[in-house]
């Protein structure tokens, strides 16, 4: 190695922000590592001119009256050959090792510790900044579509990513070149199979609805709004609680907006799905009843602590019901109360 070492190590700290001297400590490691197996023995020390690069071997070695292991001892008198200093039996010395192998050796070593210093700065710097995005939306461009799996890989701008079949909506089509909108759920830190940070994305969480309002809806955005509760059925229909926290504010209204504009905007990226926007109460009775819209409900009787019987009219059964009970369904999970449907008291 030489000067020309040094200037990639400073141009990677300017770069990459990889200070230099963390970059030497771990050449030194690998080097020593490297010329353990070369010489043999663990008494080797390994130092690098941090101005011109040069790479210097010793084995350290303890001074002993009579030598038994030649590898790890030195007599007296052959350690004053090396060093200048007052020694005696006891103290250590080092003994610089020249072998023609070493040049080639730090070179690769180097080499390969440099790269892996690029590889861990840069998976670093990726992790950061998904760390910064998760449980957020961000927008991707879709780079290429499996024809077999139907997976599709995207640009989040970061890196690369993986849009998985399974966290896509049914009603999802997408070609390449198309800026669509994902949900960071997860990133992994550490991963042994993975070349870069092990990033979930996702269009059928929950959350991916609460951060589209989130970001529609000014009133929620300001916090004059919140949402109370959500559950989701993705693709197919959502339920949103919301409630208003400023006097004169209507939650309801603030979602919809205008001729429903806000609230088609927010359907618009979810496809055919349905969305329910529900005034959150106090009252169980009358959260309930909210819960279960479109359809009308007569009575909710409440029977237990978390049980309820409600009684629609019967051409609101079905209604109420949903198709394949997806309606009270969602109800349910969204107040917590297990509800049982008639179309009477009894």
């Amino acid at each position: 190695m030489n000067s020309e070492f040094i200037s990639a190590l400073e141009e990677l700290e300017r770069v990459k922000g990889i200070p230099k001297e963390y970059m030497i400590e771990k050449v030194e490691a690998a080097l020593i590592s490297a010329f353990k197996k070369e010489v043999g023995g663990n008494n080797v020390r390994v130092t690098i001119d941090q101005v011109k690069g040069d790479v210097k071997v010793y084995r350290q070695m303890l001074i002993v009256a009579t030598v038994e292991d030649d590898v790890t001892e030195i007599t007296l008198e052959e350690a004053k050959k090396f060093s200048r200093r007052h020694l005696s039996v006891g103290d250590s010395v080092d003994i610089e090792l020249k072998t023609k192998n070493f040049g080639r050796i730090s070179a690769q070593i180097a080499k390969q510790v440099i790269i892996q210093g690029i590889r861990e700065a840069e998976r670093g710097i990726m992790i950061q900044q998904y760390e910064n995005k998760k449980e957020d939306i961000i927008t991707a461009t879709v780079q290429k579509i499996d024809p077999q799996s139907g997976n599709v890989l995207v640009d989040t701008g970061t890196s690369y990513a993986t849009l998985l079949k399974k966290e896509m909506l049914h009603s999802d089509n997408f070609n390449v070149g198309d800026h669509i909108k994902v949900f960071v759920t997860e990133v992994r830190k550490k991963d042994d199979t993975a070349k870069g940070p092990l990033v979930t994305l996702s269009r059928i969480h929950p959350h991916f609805v609460k951060r589209l309002f989130e970001r529609e809806i000014p009133e929620i955005a300001d916090g004059a709004v919140i949402i109370q509760g959500i559950t989701r059925e993705a693709g197919y229909r959502t339920k949103i609680a919301v409630m208003s926290r400023e006097e004169g504010v209507d939650p309801i209204g603030s979602c919809i907006g205008a001729k429903g504009m806000r609230i088609n905007n927010i359907m618009a990226e979810l496809g055919s799905e349905k969305i329910d926007v529900i005034k959150y109460s106090e009252d169980p009775a009358e959260y309930i009843r909210a819960a279960l819209s479109p359809a009308t409900v007569e009575e909710v009787i409440i029977d237990g602590e978390r049980s309820c019987r409600v009684v629609v009219a019967p051409e609101q059964l079905s209604l109420a019901i949903g198709r394949e009970g997806q309606n009270a369904r969602l109800a349910a999970k969204l107040t917590g109360f297990k509800i049982d449907i008639k179309t009477d008291r009894n």
